[in-house]
């Protein structure tokens, strides 16, 4: 683990000296919810974007399924884009959204376990191994490409497996996003909630807890939205709402697009259709709250065609809601290693690809 780390972290210096060409403007940027103006805040942006977890293309691991595909280039760009985003929610739950990384420190424990969950070995909760055998459920052969919302229903899968986060993921159908159905996920009770909760009820009549603590009953959120912008090119009447990267609503933000072109061969010609994928974390009830008013008054209240609605009660047409369970797998290799020795083990070389 020790070599594999310091390859990836090695990684990280090489790809922020491309940014250190970055034009400056006079318009301000926007990463992840957090702004910077390029001409006085330019080192607290590399900072910003250095600290971000990127995963890419590799080779040389264990081969799939044990005898699949031993390398993702060239189809696996898009479960690598949706590893990014479920590992930023991560970080900003586990260590803040403040958190920057940096080489002269040592690196919080919930930092290694985080890239823990997404090393490319078959016990890793969120591995390319995990999410292209949990793909074959939605269809997809080991080693073909993935569409984002076929990724995003894939994670939102394996985040079932996943005690230690605890994440409810909840993914858009229509461009529609219904506070309703995200209610059923957020306070579904696992087997484990519900043995946190008899402990903490045994607490409160020993007397051994105030009764002022109360138990969480919100779990965090990654609410992740796939959209079809428009065929071959954005269709402009998108462009005004694309121009709102604030959205995130605070420093505690979350992540924001993923695009990709989809394209097919019809006929002599080529169509490709845009598709971006939004994405938000919501560590508490209140977060979620006032990500539903900013998104009233920053999107639906706009004059253009609407990204996406949001509304109240599930739509009487659309078939009942089933909050997501756990799918009949014989394994999901989402067991965490508790063991410090096992934890720091690397098997297999780790090389990124420069593609």
């Amino acid at each position: 683990m020790e070599a594999v780390l310091a390859k990836y972290e090695n990684q990280i210096n090489v790809f922020s000296e491309f940014l250190e060409d970055l034009p400056d403007v006079d318009e301000p940027v926007w990463i992840l919810g957090a702004c910077y103006d390029l001409k006085t805040k330019k080192s607290e942006l590399l900072s910003d974007v250095r600290s971000r977890l990127w995963f890419t293309y590799r080779k040389k691991f264990s081969p799939i399924g044990g005898t699949g595909p031993s390398s993702d280039a060239g189809w696996g760009c898009m479960l690598r884009c949706g590893q990014m985003i479920l590992a930023q929610a991560l970080v900003s739950r586990h260590l803040g959204r403040d958190w920057r990384w940096d080489a002269e420190k040592r690196q919080p424990k919930e930092y290694h376990r985080i890239l823990h969950c997404f090393l490319d070995k078959k016990d890793s909760c969120y591995s390319i191994h995990q999410m292209a055998q949990m793909g074959v459920g939605e269809g997809k052969s080991v080693g073909e490409w993935y569409g984002p919302n076929t990724v995003a229903q894939v994670l939102k899968k394996l985040a079932l497996f996943d005690d230690w986060n605890t994440l409810a993921v909840y993914v858009s159908m229509d461009n529609t996003v219904v506070i309703e159905d995200i209610s059923k996920c957020l306070f579904l009770i696992s087997h484990v909630t519900f043995i946190y909760i008899a402990l903490y009820t045994i607490l409160i009549l020993s007397k051994q807890l105030h009764t002022s603590q109360r138990p969480l009953d919100w779990r965090p959120l990654l609410l992740v939205i796939p959209l079809r912008m428009g065929i071959n090119s954005i269709n402009p009447v998108y462009i005004q709402a694309f121009k709102v990267p604030h959205f995130s609503l605070s420093e505690e933000s979350i992540i924001f697009r993923a695009g990709l072109n989809d394209c097919k061969e019809v006929g002599e010609n080529q169509m490709c259709q845009i598709r971006v994928t939004c994405g938000f974390f919501c560590k508490s009830e209140e977060d979620f709250d006032s990500w539903c008013d900013l998104v009233q008054q920053e999107l639906l209240k706009k004059r253009n065609l609407r990204m996406f609605e949001l509304v109240e009660k599930h739509p009487s047409h659309w078939p009942p809601f089933v909050p997501p369970t756990k799918p009949e797998v014989q394994t999901t290799g989402a067991e965490f290693i508790e063991s410090p020795d096992k934890l720091f083990e690397s098997e297999e070389e780790f090389e990124i690809l420069n593609v």
